[in-house]
């Protein structure tokens, strides 16, 4: 057991230059990105390898999500977890800001990133924070397309007469399975709960000229995309006063709060580490003796071995929970 040394994690940010990325991390979250022009990304908590999130607070300050994995072990990530993934910390937390269209892509899954060499696939959510009028999302192809057609049309550079553009508004959740063909469109600012890997595969780029960085993965593509797959988008309208289920994957479960008063959540018959993600307020996190402030765009991570947390907001707070199924 941790004896008592564990207490609900916070991390330091870390931001992402992108070529699409707005200013919105900065004017809506208060987070300086500083030098950085635009901040496409916020990761809130990662073990990705070049990208391990450090905690910022407490005791364990200045130690990073994967150390604390692997010295806590099962305390950290829960029993079922820490089996299958053992010192890897197996999601990873994002911000998106997209000023612009980001490219048309698509992600491997799990045994495909595995014959590529890679730790795992990649599955993912987005929970739409807000989004201007008119914004869309690309989900999957507007009709039957072949494998076949799919490589044609990349080849004529017909791939956007065939893509499906979907209307997205403030409050939708979408799942994006591995191997679905998908962009997301300007005015978007979302939550993006995935796998914990940041593989990428462009299929198509609007024409931009690549600065050297932006370079296509067709062939990458090629073996990870499935045509077939279809996803669509839940609204979840205005979030009601207490919990409400999201959606549940192989991969997590989420779930979203909405609260104005103290309330006392237990996890520990989850047998896995929660990620608490402020998307509107703020709220304070006791645990025992301790106290973590959290605003939005924050992630909080609740080790597996804590038992009752309190959470007060400040007024009325809106945040989503997340675990592995």
């Amino acid at each position: 057991m941790d004896d008592g040394i564990l207490y609900p994690l916070k991390f330091e940010p870390i931001f992402k230059d992108k070529i699409w990325g707005g200013q919105k991390v900065k004017t809506v979250l208060g987070k300086d990105f500083a030098p950085m022009k635009n901040c496409g990304e916020l990761w809130m908590l990662s073990g990705c390898a070049e990208d391990v999130s450090v905690v910022s607070e407490g005791r364990l300050a200045d130690n990073d999500v994967n150390e604390l994995v692997q010295v806590f072990m099962d305390d950290v990530l829960g029993e079922k977890v820490f089996k299958p993934y053992m010192e890897r910390f197996p999601l990873l937390f994002k911000i998106i800001d997209s000023k612009e269209w980001l490219s048309v892509q698509v992600h491997p899954d799990d045994k495909t990133a595995h014959e590529m060499h890679f730790d795992s696939g990649k599955t993912e959510m987005w929970y739409i924070i807000d989004a201007d009028d008119g914004a869309q999302l690309i989900l999957g192809f507007n009709r039957n397309v072949s494998h076949d057609e799919y490589l044609q049309r990349i080849e004529n550079n017909t791939i956007e007469e065939v893509l499906n553009f979907v209307p997205v508004k403030k409050g939708d959740v979408v799942l994006i399975p591995a191997g679905l063909i998908h962009a997301i469109g300007p005015g978007i600012f979302l939550a993006e709960i995935q796998q914990a890997s940041d593989l990428t595969f462009r299929v198509y780029d609007w024409n931009r000229k690549n600065d050297g960085n932006r370079t296509l993965h067709l062939e990458e593509a090629e073996k990870s995309i499935h045509c077939e797959l279809k996803t669509q988008v839940m609204n979840l309208g205005n979030v009601c006063e207490g919990l409400t289920h999201i959606l549940k994957c192989d991969y997590f479960t989420a779930n979203i709060n909405k609260i104005s008063e103290r309330t006392v959540k237990n996890y520990s018959e989850l047998n896995s580490f929660v990620v608490l993600i402020v998307v509107q307020g703020a709220m304070t996190i006791k645990y025992k003796s301790t106290f973590t402030d959290a605003n939005a765009g924050d992630s909080i991570l609740i080790p597996a071995s804590l038992d009752d947390i309190s959470v007060i907001p400040d007024g009325e707070v809106v945040f989503m929970e997340v675990y592995v199924s």
